[in-house]
């Protein structure tokens, strides 16, 4: 899981630093943001400290309500040891009690420009985004159609210069060799190369290819959410494959189960298109038309129909 500071949130966002600057490297662990309303009334029996804690115009309206021997002690409690970041939106002032409070408990406190609802929301996506977890996947990961589609196989079965012959066909190349997967929510995996890797193929006898270069912008993009899996394996004479598919295997990445469809290599077998084919089928699938469960249909209905004529 990559970490994330209070200074990367402030960079990104274009923070102000007001007070608590030696906490500036505190690590955010969880992706929730917290309006302390209740804590600025005084309850603190379940304050969660961990996380970000942003003040609007409410909370603040509140707080100039207080007694000033409350404000003191609201904002002591709630400069938590492990609160990585207080931050201030609109703009608004900090009150006095609150740079006390955070230059004593090494609290960064730091204001936003933007309104709290907008802040919050743009926040908690960078965030999740960011905490997400991760793994890495050895395959290669292309936009077909705008389906996110992973292939994976044995080392030499083909993947790349497939990955290649796809890419001359306009469709986009995202990562090759190792794929960086991460769940951004239940079932959602997103997938990127890893930044020494980005934009690359390795075609064997040829070498390294920069696919941006030779493309154009065009034939790369830097992430993509993956729907489909594809296995490339040799042929095998023993092996019986699915002729039909009428039934769905699965892969499970992590949390999440994603459609996987076996494809036998051999010579003679144009892998670009039947993966083509593969993700515009996948596509009908997800709106509700299936060719196999169709033809399965009409099958029976021949079958009815003939017992019927015998009788």
């Amino acid at each position: 899981m990559v970490q994330v500071t209070t200074k990367d949130v402030m960079e990104k966002f274009e923070l102000t630093l007001v007070s608590g600057q030696e906490g500036i490297g505190k690590h955010i662990a969880v992706s929730d943001i917290s309006r302390p309303g209740l804590e600025m009334a005084g309850y603190f029996t379940h304050y969660p400290a961990n996380r970000v804690q942003l003040l609007g115009k409410t909370e603040l309206s509140f707080y100039d309500m207080l007694l000033p021997h409350e404000r003191v002690e609201r904002m002591q409690k709630l400069c938590s040891p492990d609160t990585p970041a207080i931050i201030i939106s609109h703009g608004l002032k900090v009150p006095q009690e609150l740079k006390i409070a955070s230059n004593e408990e090494h609290v960064p406190v730091l204001t936003a420009k933007m309104a709290t609802t907008r802040f919050s929301s743009l926040l908690t996506n960078f965030l999740e985004s960011k905490l997400a977890p991760t793994t890495a996947v050895h395959g290669v990961l292309l936009d077909i159609y705008g389906v996110g589609v992973l292939i994976t196989g044995k080392s030499g079965v083909g993947k790349s210069e497939t990955a290649l012959e796809l890419v001359k066909r306009g469709h986009r190349l995202v990562a090759d060799d190792c794929v960086e997967i991460r769940q951004e929510t239940e079932n959602t995996l997103v997938g990127n190369a890893p930044k020494l890797i980005e934009h690359l193929l390795e075609i064997r006898g040829l070498g390294i290819i920069d696919v941006m270069t030779l493309f154009g912008a065009s034939a790369i993009r830097s992430f993509k959410r993956i729907s489909l899996v594809i296995e490339l394996e040799n042929w095998d004479e023993q092996k019986t494959y699915d002729r039909l598919g009428l039934e769905d295997e699965k892969m499970k990445i992590m949390e999440t189960d994603l459609t996987k469809l076996t494809i036998p290599v051999r010579p003679g077998r144009n892998l670009a298109v039947i993966i083509e084919v593969a993700a515009m089928n996948h596509r009908l699938k997800r709106m509700g038309f299936n060719a196999a469960e169709e033809f399965s249909n009409r099958l029976n209905d021949v079958i009815s129909q003939n017992e019927h004529s015998t009788y």
